[in-house]
């Protein structure tokens, strides 16, 4: 009786306790793409970059443009073709421009077309391309005053633009997993603004107009992808002064305990990195102010003060509602090739509240502005 009392109390308390700190990489439930926190923030501060003309509508409707800042990432694993409008590996193409590919592949998409054929492109991302696509979009649907387009279009861009300033968003490499760094992208791009973003300087300008759009979605690849290198790096070498139990805890989230790094660890990092994480913030704010400010002038300065009306909330919130049911259907019926690290994402999508029913979904929603407005208020002071 004693016997299986003893082996009873090893399994249920002292086991969980051993197998805490061995070593493995974080399961962090954080979702790649800069989080979705981040993402909702990016898009949220982009607001306040607008000129007078523009601001009193995407202050109007900035709750929306906000929440919905995910909805390509809440997509990306039941529609075709969704994945690779994320990132682009640019790494792979070293080796046929002797080095340095990010300099020089061909920025136009049907010269890339050209080069490396359609089906290699979407194989390795094509996130500076799809920018470019979704500018003409939105640009279309200023010129035709659709107010529901613009923000839908406009939310959307936001989260592809923030998308191509990760520099883990650049490499074949992008979740360490070929130099034995597996969770190194939840780290960078979750779980260290999840930690310090409340204390970054988020003054970044005024938006302005962008004369070569594709031009300038590249230069946001090349900024993220010179970073690479130092992001790697650095964390090898804190690992080498890290000891496993010291590098990673365990954090209760959601009722659940998992894995992740520790804050000693995290603050090393972040520290290392000198600003990078805060850089690469601001570099996606600022750049989807002036996307949006750039769309406006060239779809013919509508006046979007016309638009304000809650009924375009309504009809979009009515279409969210029924793509959202036809992206699990498609998720069910069919899987789709993923990323290593995006099974925790994939898992996280399931478990949104938008899968089951619009109240929920809109408690996950209160929740989110919640978390946002203290942040907004600590910024504040």
């Amino acid at each position: 009786m004693k016997k299986g009392l003893c082996i009873f109390v090893f399994f249920v308390g002292v086991l969980p306790i051993i197998q805490a700190f061995m070593v493995k990489p974080p399961t962090d439930p954080k979702p790649p793409a800069w989080g979705f926190f981040a993402h909702q923030r990016i898009n949220r501060l982009a607001v306040f970059t607008l000129p007078p003309e523009m601001i009193t509508f995407y202050k109007f409707y900035i709750v929306y443009l906000t929440e919905n800042a995910i909805n390509p990432d809440a997509r990306r694993y039941a529609v075709k073709g969704e994945a690779p409008r994320h990132f682009i590996d640019v790494d792979v193409y070293d080796h046929q421009y002797n080095d340095s590919a990010v300099y020089k592949m061909p920025r136009n998409w049907k010269d890339a077309v050209k080069k490396h054929t359609e089906d290699t492109l979407q194989a390795y991302g094509i996130v500076p391309w799809h920018i470019n696509f979704m500018k003409y979009r939105l640009t279309k649907a200023f010129k035709n005053r659709e107010a529901t387009k613009i923000l839908r279009l406009s939310a959307e861009i936001g989260h592809y633009i923030a998308d191509a300033n990760v520099p883990l968003h650049t490499t074949e490499n992008y979740n360490g997993q070929l130099t034995n760094q597996k969770g190194i992208h939840g780290f960078w791009e979750s779980r260290l603004p999840e930690l310090y973003s409340d204390n970054y300087n988020y003054f970044v300008g005024k938006a302005k107009y962008i004369k070569k759009p594709q031009q300038a979605a590249w230069q946001a690849v090349i900024n993220a992808h010179e970073a690479l290198d130092s992001v790697l790096r650095f964390e090898r070498e804190l690992t080498k002064r890290f000891s496993a139990d010291k590098k990673y805890t365990i954090d209760e989230r959601n009722g659940s305990n998992i894995r992740t790094y520790s804050k000693k660890f995290s603050k090393a990092f972040h520290d290392k990195l000198a600003g990078q994480v805060e850089r690469r913030m601001r570099a996606s704010i600022k750049m989807v102010g002036d996307f949006w400010y750039t769309c406006w002038v060239d779809g013919g300065q509508p006046d979007l003060s016309k638009m304000l009306d809650k009924k375009y909330i309504e009809e979009e919130r009515k279409r969210l509602e029924k793509e959202r049911k036809k992206w699990q259907e498609q998720q069910q019926q069919k899987k789709l090739k993923i990323r290593s690290h995006e099974a925790v994402l994939r898992h996280q999508i399931h478990q949104l509240p938008h899968h089951r029913c619009c109240h929920s979904y809109a408690r996950y929603y209160t929740y989110l502005r919640k978390k946002m407005q203290d942040s907004n208020k600590s910024l504040k002071r």
